[in-house]
């Protein structure tokens, strides 16, 4: 079937908008055409054998069979319809039509049953029908020659494909929620796909893909697509999962459509119900969606986590419950196919993010150990900087992550950075915010999805040859050139002493010099006292009488020190003597001990650059916490070497808290791509100043004529 044939049955059933404008919103016509599509097309594809499942249908009931296993015998397919009705039938019957369509809907297998259920189909028979719309929708319908003989599974994938690409375009208010604009995904899987093209061609090749935020389907129709153009008779299973049911619904009817089973897209949230547990697969891709929290499923992401570690899924880390972006790569990794001895099997990852997971998150976060885990791993093979503008739904910068369990010589240990943000064409008309696309040389565009393709395989070469006319576009790390350690940099506290009268009030408001006071008068309080020790609530007037008394002896003591107000010390010892003196000339007998010595130091101590450094108990400086610094050394480098060189110069009493010292890891892809633009010089800014006011002084003296 010739590409004018796909477009004219797409525009065959496009034609039902037409009927639905005005009772429906454009983003919702596709909850009537696209599950009439797949009823139209389930319909021919099941009328060869109608009459050998009717006759089936009878010997079951008769010799009580089981229909699930008989049934999709006697159709030939993993589905089935146990009812005598057809569209055609239906529409015939028109004071009956939406009884006898949703009988005709229930009599179908509980697989294909499920699918329109999730299309809510029941629903949109009856607002159909309340809008008298229905006989026209089905008419549309029974005029529709799907059979197979006609259209085959690969031709109808392609119809019902453009007819998901025509209403995701349609709607901004939707489009890229489910929907990965077609270039995008043909790009990303030729990265995904390309290196293993030899290995394709082969005869008899079997691969398998997993999407598991597949949405309608589209990267997983690509990917089996691009398989396909190496090796026509190669055999491409793919599987998905999809939270959201009508997108479950339209990427399952994809599946039963192009004959491949159905059953292989799961229903509910990959997290919490992983839909294909314990598989693996060749191929691995998505585009989960950026910067969505986690917040539902955290209980059970935790509990593997906590439970399982590194032997469930989310052992490397968890990130930040806003965006859950990194457990879907963990999840991907957890399929990936184990290399054997001979360096057979292995996986291939390709994933779209935004910015955050490349550099959110300091040292020892989830986020970081994430990207160490992959790293030190040595999974990650690339990362391909997009231009922005390139979805429906967002117009920020987005990556692919490309990743390997298999990677081939050159690039082991490595990583390969490349800039293709300059890749793209302006688009005639914008949707939503997508405004640039890929060109993919057709239409007069440039080949962008080509160029990208053949420099990413001759990454490792182009990054090392200055010569090579794309060598500023590609760079290639080793891995450990994106880890850092993250070290503490301490500075000694130095203080010197000041009673002033905030800092007396401060002292006398400590706890230390509160529990002096209460163990002052509570010997003189019985009642009180074992009130107090028994921990009983007290009386309202008690508690007053208790306070009373409490700051009674407080002001005794306040009065003691009200003549050193004023006075400074240059040490700790200094000021002591000097306070202890004060008690003591009062006949106060002020508290002790180390809680009320370190309450006199914080209430007393001003911070001077100048000033007496504190101790610590083994005779160690104790660090300022206000002039605590940290500092990001590239992994390998000596530490200390670093303090000596960055730091010292400025802070020589300066050393670093080992024990404080974390391993991060982050990707600053764009950094490695900067290139410094030099501001215009301001004679030439001022020049241009100059002539514009120029010329609006000719424009007034125009006006002024």
């Amino acid at each position: 079937m010739n590409s004018s044939k796909h477009t004219e049955l797409a525009n065959h059933a496009w034609s039902v908008a037409d009927l639905l404008r005005g009772d429906y919103k454009q983003s919702d016509y596709g909850k009537v055409i696209l599950p009439f599509i797949v009823l139209r097309r389930l319909e021919c594809v099941l009328e060869p054998t109608r009459e050998k499942v009717a006759a089936e249908v009878v010997r079951c009931k008769e010799e009580q069979l089981d229909p699930d296993y008989f049934l999709p015998r006697a159709s030939g397919h993993s589905f089935y319809n146990t009812s005598s009705l057809t569209l055609k039938s239906i529409v015939g019957d028109a004071g009956n039509m939406a009884a006898n369509l949703q009988a005709y809907v229930g009599a179908f297998s509980p697989n294909a049953g499920e699918v329109l259920e999730k299309y809510e189909f029941a629903q949109q028979i009856r607002k159909l029908d309340s809008a008298n719309l229905l006989y026209q929708v089905i008419g549309k319908f029974t005029d529709l020659d799907l059979r197979p003989e006609v259209v085959s599974n690969h031709n109808m994938g392609y119809i019902f494909e453009e007819l998901i690409r025509r209403f995701s375009e349609q709607s901004n208010e939707t489009a890229g929620e489910h929907f990965t604009p077609r270039e995008v995904i043909k790009l990303m899987v030729s990265l995904l796909i390309a290196p293993d093209g030899d290995a394709l061609s082969l005869p008899g090749v079997v691969r398998t893909v997993l999407d598991p935020a597949c949405g309608t389907g589209g990267m997983l129709s690509a990917a089996e697509e691009h398989i396909k153009s190496y090796n026509k008779d190669a055999t491409v299973e793919v599987y998905g999962q999809e939270l959201n049911p009508e997108s479950w619904a339209i990427c399952r009817s994809d599946l039963m459509i192009k004959g491949q089973d159905p059953e292989n897209i799961a229903f509910g949230n990959s997290f919490s119900d992983d839909g294909h547990k314990r598989e693996t697969f060749d191929y691995l891709l998505a585009n989960p969606p950026f910067g969505v929290e986690w917040k539902k499923v955290k209980e059970d992401v935790e509990y593997e986590h906590r439970t399982l570690g590194d032997s469930g899924r989310f052992g490397a880390g968890l990130p930040r419950i806003n965006d859950g972006s990194l457990l879907f790569l963990q999840h991907m990794i957890s399929k990936m196919k184990p290399v054997d001895v001979k360096g057979g099997g292995g996986s291939r990852i390709a994933i779209v993010f935004n910015g955050s997971p490349l550099f959110t998150g300091a040292a020892g976060s989830g986020e970081s150990e994430i990207r160490r885990w992959i790293l030190e791993n040595d999974w990650l093979e690339a990362i391909v900087a997009l231009p922005d503008q390139l979805f429906y739904n967002t117009g920020i910068s987005t990556y692919f992550w490309i990743l390997t369990n298999r990677k081939d010589a050159q690039h082991k240990g490595k990583v390969v950075l490349l800039d293709a943000r300059d890749q793209w064409v302006k688009m005639r008309k914008s949707l939503g915010d997508k405004r640039k696309e890929l060109g993919d040389g057709t239409g007069n565009k440039p080949n962008h999805i080509g160029d990208i393709t053949r420099l990413y395989a001759d990454a490792v070469s182009a990054a090392s040859d200055p010569k090579h006319a794309l060598h500023a576009k590609v760079k290639v790390f080793d891995n450990t050139a994106f880890g850092y350690q993250r070290i503490t940099v301490e500075r000694p506290l130095k203080l010197r002493f000041e009673l002033t009268e905030e800092a007396l009030a401060a002292l006398l408001a400590s706890k230390p010099v509160q529990k002096w006071a209460e163990e002052r008068f509570l010997p003189r309080e019985p009642e009180l006292a074992a009130k107090a020790k028994a921990r009983r609530k007290l009386t309202e007037d008690e508690e007053a009488q208790f306070r009373k008394l409490a700051d009674a002896e407080v002001t005794v003591l306040g009065g003691a020190l009200k003549p050193l107000l004023g006075s400074e010390w240059a040490t700790k010892s200094e000021a002591q003597v000097a306070v202890r003196s004060a008690m003591a000339e009062a006949g106060v007998p002020g508290p002790a001990g180390a809680p009320f010595a370190k309450a006199f130091r914080d209430a007393v101590g001003v911070r001077d650059p100048e000033g007496e450094v504190q101790l610590l108990k083994g005779g160690a400086s104790e660090p300022d916490a206000e002039l605590r610094d940290y500092e990001n050394v590239p992994l390998g480098e000596d530490v200390e070497e670093y303090l000596k060189r960055e730091v010292h110069p400025h802070v020589p009493d300066a050393w670093i808290d080992h024990a404080k010292t974390k391993v991060g890891y982050e990707l600053p892809v764009t950094q490695h791509f900067f290139v410094y633009e030099p501001p215009r010089p301001l004679s030439e800014i001022d020049a241009e100043l100059k002539a514009l006011e120029a010329e609006i002084q000719a424009l007034l003296g125009e006006v002024t004529e």
